[in-house]
């Protein structure tokens, strides 16, 4: 427990405890009976610690949370998300942790090496976004998908957030960033049918202000671990 307690920082922990305090409180205040979508939350921001660390527990975590998460977005006809995380982030996530693994840095197994990818790889993986998103766009307008643009603008972001996160990269939390503001948008809308689902709106909330940091984490990261070569 005292190894815990000094692994993260204050302001680490004061995020975490700030973020499932609104978490738990947008669930009481709403009234929210989706006990799944509280549950999904806490892996999520939990994972976001984690991962902000560098250590392979987040990935472990974040997992867990698109499992969670495409039952959600199934109940709620959002197809497009269930599609995206269970069928497209969740294996991908699989992968990072596997790669989170295997490349610890300097043999220490709870933190991973920053990799920096290069021009050539950017082209590649902007090149793979938009054939998995002109893919995925069909496949989600054939299921009569919610949304279906934020939907399939939300396939994108997921997919560069993963697929960096899998080469190990800072930016990997900027793509997750960049998903959550979607995320945020498609979940403002299902609000209108059910305000419960505003507990759904503050997890991206809280999720986009924990990503935020994990980039500014892993920046400190990648300079600590190139003034070490």
């Amino acid at each position: 427990m005292k190894k815990l307690l000094k692994y993260f920082t204050p302001l680490e922990w004061s995020l975490w405890v700030g973020s499932i305090t609104l978490l738990i409180a947008a669930f009481i205040i709403f009234k929210s009976t989706e006990y799944t979508t509280l549950i999904s939350s806490l892996f999520g921001v939990t994972a976001i610690l984690f991962s902000a660390k560098g250590n392979p527990i987040g990935p472990a975590l974040m997992v867990v949370f698109c499992i969670y998460y495409g039952i959600i977005s199934y109940v709620m006809h959002f197809y497009g998300e269930t599609v995206t995380y269970v069928g497209m982030t969740l294996p991908m996530t699989v992968f990072s942790l596997i790669a989170w693994l295997r490349n610890p840095y300097k043999n220490q197994k709870s933190v991973v090496a920053v990799n920096k990818i290069s021009g050539k790889e950017h082209i590649l993986m902007w090149s793979l976004a938009v054939i998995v998103t002109v893919i995925f766009y069909f496949i989600l307008n054939c299921l009569n998908t919610a949304n279906l643009i934020v939907s399939t603008v939300s396939i994108t972001t997921s997919f560069i957030a993963v697929y960096l996160s899998l080469r190990r990269s800072p930016y990997f939390s900027l793509g997750y960033a960049a998903n959550d503001i979607v995320l945020i948008i498609l979940w403002v809308s299902a609000c209108f049918k059910d305000t419960t689902y505003i507990s759904v709106v503050v997890c991206f909330v809280t999720f986009l202000l924990n990503d935020l940091y994990c980039f500014i984490s892993w920046k400190r990261l990648e300079k600590l671990q190139n003034n070490n070569l």
